[in-house]
């Protein structure tokens, strides 16, 4: 048993604070302003300045990628391509795996306003097979050794630039189920174990990991799941299989399905290629594509709705948005679920019809508040290719909101960086004011809706008598700091059931041995 006296964000339907936290046994048994005479004498910890809040949940993220990448070099940070250059060479004569992976490189954060070539990774490195991922990671670049390995798999596929060595669209998800492909059992299963640790020190206790690129037998899935089922310290792991076959799912007695990858029904800003109902400003692009067709992203939501499960998918564009929103709708009228949390994943430019549905049918949007001022995609260059107006409306969070729709906060890392401090800036200041939220709402946002979004709000997701003592010590009381200021807030600390978190430490094989016997949730 344990005292927690100070600032206490339950984040319970009204929101309270509270001066008293008690833990006894990984669940809490009392929270309030005054601490009844039972518990007088158990060990107390004075916050202090500090203050508890829900841990962090992370609703949309590729754990194995970003375990992956997490372990290789990370260029986001870089100014010019030449920079990249030195890093990439640098990091080839430490590194000893057999193919190099970076991540991070974006065209709009470079002084040249440009991918590196596949020409100018052959000069940091020309040897080992180079992996180069863009920030948006629907995108690369690879040297000639990578292409030379790739070439056969991807030469036919949309998508496929071998002269600049840039691939995208179908041909990127094929080289990326070739990396992932290469990586051994235990390099994986080490990997994923560092980012929960990574996540841990963020603050996240639970994460949605979208799974399934490219193993044999869909290996990442099993694995990932079995992961999750072992997690020591009480870290939380809910698999979402990217998969548009239900069997991927229910075979594996999954309760969902979705993610982005096979579900993606478009691309991204930063390629062009997100659908849009509109054309891009630019005279290039068009209006985006559009992965499938209206009929194949219906009968998929069909028959995964008639089989009991939650779906999620990607949709970036306003044209991708209205059919994902059309298809769960046809779903749902199709065979109606009162309590089915089907969600849109991004809706970064959504449409005010589609809005209305989700509303309606209880759509709830896992959004990436960190794409709002993101220097890997300028706001300048967001402009450019959609106008102003259409800028304006990325990520109205203020109109989800008032709408009643839930809306929940993730990383999609690797793709940005776990950080659901940022998450909450970002909300809070959004680039159009108006659609800001309020510090209670960005809480909210990053905690109890993400455990609602995967029905776990009866055991996580805010501070009551009877959950699961799963908090995030925090430097400072948010309600107390300038929305201006947030980032300034740091995590001190996550408790998970009542113990301070502990890093990951299994060996392979009991890793994977105790997931595959566990019936825990996942």
């Amino acid at each position: 048993m344990k005292v927690y006296e100070g600032t206490i964000l339950t984040v319970d339907a009204q929101d309270s604070l509270a001066h008293y936290l008690v833990e006894d046994g990984g669940r809490i048994v009392y929270v309030g302003d005054t601490l009844p005479e039972e518990y007088s004498s158990a060990p107390r910890e004075q916050l202090g300045n500090r203050a508890l809040c829900p841990a962090f949940v992370d609703t949309h993220e590729h754990l194995a990628s970003f375990a992956t990448f997490n372990a290789g070099l990370n260029v986001m940070h870089a100014r010019s391509n030449k920079q990249i250059k030195e890093m990439v060479a640098d990091f080839a004569e430490k590194c000893t795996s057999k193919i190099l992976v970076a991540f991070g490189a974006s065209p709009y954060s470079v002084v040249e306003g440009r991918l590196l070539s596949r020409t100018e990774l052959d000069e940091a490195c020309l040897e080992k097979p180079v992996f180069m991922v863009k920030y948006d990671g629907h995108a690369c670049v690879v040297n000639s050794a990578l292409l030379k390995l790739v070439d056969d798999k991807v030469k036919n596929l949309r998508g496929y630039h071998p002269e600049t060595g840039e691939m995208n669209q179908e041909t990127f998800f094929a080289v990326s189920d070739f990396i992932t492909g290469s990586l051994s059992i235990p390099e994986l299963i080490g990997n994923i174990q560092a980012g929960m640790d990574y996540l841990a020190s963020r603050g996240i206790g639970m994460v949605h990991t979208v799974s399934g690129v490219g193993f044999t037998g869909n290996l990442d899935i099993s694995l990932e799941k079995w992961m999750g089922r072992s997690a020591q310290s009480g870290f939380q792991v809910r698999v979402f299989p990217q998969s548009m076959n239900v069997k991927v799912a229910t075979s594996r007695k999954l309760p969902r399905i979705g993610g982005c990858f096979a579900c993606a029904l478009d691309g991204c800003f930063g390629s062009r290629d997100a659908a849009l109902v509109e054309p891009y400003c630019d005279s290039e692009s068009g209006n985006g594509v559009l992965y499938y067709s209206d009929e194949a992203v219906t009968d998929f939501c069909k028959k995964a709705n008639r089989a009991g499960l939650q779906v999620e998918m990607h949709a970036i564009g306003d044209a991708a948005f209205n059919q994902a929103v059309h298809a769960l709708k046809a779903a749902l009228d199709d065979f109606p679920r009162e309590n089915h949390r089907h969600g849109i994943i991004h809706a970064c430019l959504p449409t005010e019809e589609g809005l209305q549905i989700c509303a309606e049918y209880g759509i709830q949007l896992p959004m990436q508040t960190s794409f709002i001022d993101w220097p890997q995609e300028p706001d300048s260059y967001l402009r450019s290719i959609l106008g102003d107006k259409r800028a304006a409306w990325l990520n109205p969070l203020r109109t989800m909101w008032d709408k009643g729709i839930v809306v929940s906060a993730g990383s999609d890392a690797p793709c940005t960086d776990p950080d659901p401090i940022l998450w909450m800036q970002r909300a809070c200041n959004h680039d159009n004011p108006e659609q800001s939220l309020t510090i209670k709402e960005a809480l909210r946002m990053c905690t109890y809706n993400g455990a609602w979004t995967t029905f776990d709000e009866d055991e996580r997701g805010s501070l009551e008598v009877g959950k699961v003592a799963d908090m995030c010590v925090l430097s400072k009381n948010l309600y107390e700091v300038p929305s201006s200021d947030l980032n300034e807030v740091k995590v001190e600390g996550l408790i998970l059931g009542g113990r301070p978190y502990e890093k990951q430490r299994q060996s392979v094989a009991a890793a994977v041995l105790r997931g595959m016997l566990s019936e825990a949730k996942i």
